[in-house]
């Protein structure tokens, strides 16, 4: 299936002078090739995913004093607006390679004026019109190795480009004519009811050790348009020429290890693919998968067995793409907990090598990444049965033992709000018509059930807990920053006459609320600091400051509320000497105020007033001696710009 494309120079090529490297150190993490250490050069910073940077410029004595160096507004450069950007710029060498509007149009940016020097634009017809995830994506991959640079980036319509870093043109040695359709080879791709499969991506494919690993998304939601879609298998390419070296099933076929673990449905169920950003070790040659669940989120009768190795992380040979340990999280799962950004790979200061996944469930998963072995128990319980026809249930789940969770597990009337006994008495009201989750893995139920209930509330989230913002780590300390969120959520299940999947979620009911509050206890945002060395927990502060709809509610007059936050997907960045946090959005009274925090106590130390609301997540990176930090706002009708701050 050809793909058209058209490539648009906004000026004429990059000077050389632009574009020649400054004298080149290695990072930590870093792929096979060498960077600035002030640069920010892949999704999360490094192939770590730490979200760190050691720039100190910036410090807690100087933060007050920033001001906005530049902006670029993505109004006009797709055949929509977009609103809300939820990407990661990379910055190399005094460039800015970034993902813009609902096309995902490719910038090149000059670092510290914001000039646009490049674009491409994607032009994918009926193939992007049908692709499950439109929009901006989270970002690009770069590579670099001597006086080869390429920009790799997947579109909505699931092709990968090859570009030249200087000129935005596709490389000819790559694929054909710089492209490689990612629909070639996939498995249950050919369902004759769907022009195009179900299946693309928004996260950056992963480069390492001269070879891609590009993941697989599925369209958003519960409601999956069939049981039969698309695998979501996992596949490396060779950077250089696009083919294909390897490709790892998630969901297993006769003969190979975990087909066991699916005692149906693996002829048929779909997903489990890596929707998530990708992490490795190069030294190892190492690449960590985090595993997203099967066809359908919130049901199972198609799929019964533990469904390796959905859920859970996976380590490869980048190489090869064999197998080399796996860790599963939840055995069949049916909450949509799967795994949301990229596992963190650490040399900590005790002297343990590790990689953690930090999950919607609110655990931290910590393992030797050499070898899998957990770096503290993780124990098999036996969990509550439920009573969906056609379903299948796991006897026991995995339960770790340390770090405590970061955020509420399961939800009972204690959980209920109390600021008053009327108030308390109105939650209880509201919840007489819900089965409560009283431990973390209470399963879902049906919406209208014969015992009159309509449906399971449900904490934490199908969308966390923590979730695609990830989280900063410390390589100095051992510190890891946790933004998390606590919103009840309604798995109610219903046959939706759409699909031919038996049940999916429910239409119409949704958490209650008292007069506008929610009913569950504050805080609904927080970030939590966590010690990997030894598994405590350090401090946490809410996100955000009491929104007005809960300061001035008439029912809670004279009342003294704590500092609630709000359920956003907060942003985090840390450097050498703070720790950043924005509030995001998703959340009812998300507000454009970006915070320094100091990352030993928790204490705010400087508000800065954005234009709009983070969307994508904070970065920094330093040019020409001047540290910049930078990120993409949007959100509230504005359209998405990408603003950079620095000091005077």
């Amino acid at each position: 299936m050809a793909i058209r494309i058209k490539n648009v120079l906004s000026i004429a090529p990059l000077s050389v002078a632009l574009l020649t490297a400054s004298p080149l150190t290695s990072v930590l993490g870093q792929q096979s090739t060498t960077v600035n250490d002030g640069d920010w050069n892949t999704y999360y910073g490094g192939d770590w995913a730490h979200r760190y940077s050691p720039l100190d410029q910036i410090n807690a004595d100087n933060v007050s004093e920033l001001e906005l160096a530049w902006s670029f507004s993505t109004e006009n450069f797709g055949t929509t607006v977009d609103y809300a950007n939820p990407s990661t710029p990379l910055e190399i060498n005094g460039v800015l390679y970034a993902n813009i509007a609902n096309t995902r149009n490719v910038v090149a940016l000059d670092a510290t004026s914001g000039q646009l020097l490049w674009l491409y634009r994607y032009d994918e017809g009926d193939r992007y019109d049908e692709a499950p995830r439109k929009g901006p994506g989270r970002g690009v991959a770069f590579y670099s190795k001597g006086d080869k640079q390429r920009v790799i980036d997947i579109s909505p319509g699931y092709q990968m480009v090859s570009l030249d870093a200087e000129t935005g043109i596709p490389d000819a040695q790559f694929g054909e004519n710089g492209i490689v359709d990612l629909y070639q080879g996939l498995r249950n791709a050919d369902d004759p009811r769907y022009p195009y499969p179900d299946i693309g991506i928004s996260a950056p494919p992963f480069v390492m050790n001269d070879v891609i690993v590009v993941g697989a998304a599925h369209r958003t939601g519960g409601r999956p348009r069939s049981k039969f879609n698309t695998k979501g298998d996992i596949r490396g390419f060779d950077v250089h020429s696009g083919e294909l070296l390897w490709t790892f099933h998630t969901i297993p076929e006769a003969g190979e290890y975990g087909y066991e673990s699916w005692l149906s449905g693996n002829d048929i169920t779909g997903n489990s693919g890596v929707w998530a950003p990708i992490s490795g070790d190069p030294e190892l040659g190492h690449v960590y998968l985090p595993v997203e669940d099967p066809t359908g989120d919130y049901y199972g009768g198609d799929r019964h067995g533990d469904n390796l190795f959905s859920s859970g992380i996976v380590a490869l040979d980048i190489k090869t793409g064999e197998r080399q340990w796996h860790y599963q999280f939840i055995h069949h799962d049916i909450w949509d907990w799967d795994l949301p950004n990229a596992p963190i790979i650490a040399d900590l200061p005790n002297g343990r090598k590790i990689v953690m996944s930090v999950t919607k469930q609110a655990w931290i998963y910590a393992f030797d990444r050499l070898t899998g072995e957990p770096i503290w128990p993780i124990v098999e319980r036996p969990v509550p049965q439920g009573d969906v026809p056609g379903e299948w249930y796991s006897p026991t789940q995995p339960f770790p033992t340390r770090p405590a969770a970061f955020d509420r597990q399961g939800f009972s009337e204690d959980d209920l709000i109390d600021y008053t006994p009327a108030l308390r008495t109105m939650a209880l009201e509201a919840v007489q018509d819900f089965r409560l989750s009283r431990t973390i893995f209470t399963p879902p139920s049906l919406q209208d059930h014969p015992d009159g209930t309509r449906g399971l509330l449900s904490l934490p989230s199908s969308t966390g807990g923590a979730n695609w913002e990830h989280s900063a780590f410390d390589p100095e300390t051992g510190i890891v920053y946790v933004p998390s969120r606590t919103q009840l959520q309604v798995l109610a299940l219903a046959k939706n006459p759409d699909s031919d999947i038996d049940l999916s979620q429910g239409f119409g009911v949704r958490a209650p609320r008292v007069q506008g509050l929610e009913i569950v206890k504050p805080p609904y945002g927080r970030v939590t600091a966590i010690d990997m060395n030894s598994g405590e927990h350090l401090w946490w502060i809410a996100n955000a400051d009491t929104p007005e709809r809960i300061m001035n509610h008439p029912l809670l007059e004279g009342i003294d509320i704590p500092r609630t936050g709000i359920p956003t997907r907060s942003g985090v960045l840390l450097t050498k000497t703070l720790l950043f946090v924005g509030e995001g959005t998703g959340g009812a009274g998300a507000s454009p105020i970006f915070r320094a925090v100091d990352k030993t106590t928790g204490e705010i130390l400087f508000e800065l007033d954005l234009p709009d609301n983070q969307t994508g997540l904070p970065f920094t990176y330093e040019h020409d001696g001047k540290q910049y930090l930078a990120m993409f706002v949007g959100g509230s009708g504005n359209p998405a710009q990408l603003v950079a701050y620095a000091l005077p």
